[in-house]
């Protein structure tokens, strides 16, 4: 790695200090840990993506929390908590249903136009 790439790198570590002045939910470090784990070893993450991360990620902490907080009891248990991140942990199920219900509409309208045609040509 380049001294210029050091140099970038360097710039771009939120220190703890900066993490308290911004409120920031989490530690950076595990969540740029997290990002790194999973991107190629040449990519960089600029400073000001690790920050919106890590608001992001609170956020959905957030959510998860008033969702859970829903529930009657005074004990929340792993069923409440699966049951509260089923609307995160379901998204690629999402996507995939919207791909499905767009190839279906696409082919009613495929069919439409077949009729179209079709009675134009009876006149």
């Amino acid at each position: 790695m380049s001294e210029e790439a050091k140099e970038a790198i360097q710039e771009e570590e939120v220190t703890e200090e900066e993490e308290a002045q911004q409120k920031l939910p989490f530690a950076n470090a595990e969540i740029v840990r997290l990002m790194k784990k999973e991107l190629s070893s040449d990519k960089m993450i600029k400073k000001e993506v690790k920050i919106a991360m890590n608001k992001f990620l609170g956020k959905i902490a957030s959510k998860i929390a008033k969702q859970m907080n829903n529930y009657p009891y005074v004990m929340m248990d792993y069923r409440m908590f699966k049951e509260s991140i089923k609307p995160y942990e379901n998204m690629e199920g999402w996507e995939l249903e919207k791909d499905r219900v767009v190839k279906y509409l696409e082919k009613i309208k495929a069919d439409c136009d077949h009729l179209i045609f079709a009675i134009k040509g009876l006149e």
